[in-house]
């Protein structure tokens, strides 16, 4: 009995070690849709922070995991790139109260300085900022609160898998495999949710911005990220 234990202990210790070891990588049917990885699990190439030096010490690259360290003092890293229209994919874990978030369309607007649209991240049982809907785990943050009804979010200590479909004006937040929050940058239901918002007085107005960069917050508490990756859209 204590042999066949001991081989299906090897087994699941075998398997999770092959599970690891796909985050991270390409598969060849990725590369020829267009993927490409923006975190390669050994280390920070291709991200700078927000003033564009070398991403410091308060983020370390640790078991195939890109890590914010709790009170590290890291500050938010943005990738060297920018995109327009593409599809955003990534893995985020955080510990118990923290707030984090993923930023794309990351710009420096003439008036209201480096902004961009969150996905935000959040303990939404513990964390400080949880008061309002459009502050919770999945929303676009301050503007557009996640759907109750398809929202599914697997708490701290848990992996959360986000995608972040941005095809021109068009933008679509998922987590966990449902649609969560769906906008388009060029209405009047959108303008009127940022005219409520913190960001109702930025030149030009909020979310117009072609472009931008894609960023990890850093917020004081933990949270690891793995497996970004990003395919950008011809329209």
């Amino acid at each position: 009995m204590k042999k066949y234990i001991c081989i299906f202990t090897l087994l699941i210790l075998f398997t999770a070690l092959a599970s690891a070891q796909e985050y991270n990588k390409l598969s060849k049917k990725k590369i020829k849709q267009g993927w490409s990885l923006l975190f390669d699990g050994k280390s920070t190439t291709g991200w700078t922070t927000v003033d564009g030096k070398p991403v410091p010490d308060g983020w370390k690259v640790e078991n195939g995991m890109l890590t914010a360290v709790r009170d590290g003092k890291g500050g938010d890293i943005v990738t060297v790139k920018e995109y327009d229209s593409f599809e955003l994919t990534l893995d985020y874990n955080i510990n118990i109260e923290s707030n984090s978030g993923v930023k794309y369309l990351f710009a420096n607007y003439e008036s209201g300085g480096n902004l961009g649209m969150e996905f935000q991240i959040l303990d939404d049982e513990l964390a400080e900022d949880n008061q309002k809907a459009n502050h919770l785990a999945g929303s676009l943050y301050d503007i557009l609160a996640p759907s109750k009804v398809m929202k599914k979010v697997n708490p701290p200590g848990q992996w959360n898998s986000i995608r972040i479909l941005v095809e021109g004006d068009k933008v679509q937040h998922f987590l966990n495999g449902f649609k969560i929050v769906e906008y388009d940058r060029k209405s009047k239901a959108f303008a009127d949710a940022v005219a409520l918002s913190k960001f109702s007085k930025t030149t030009p107005a909020f979310g117009t911005v072609k472009k931008g960069r894609i960023l990890l917050q850093e917020h004081g508490g933990v949270v690891s990220f793995r497996d970004i990756k990003i395919r950008p859209i011809r329209l």
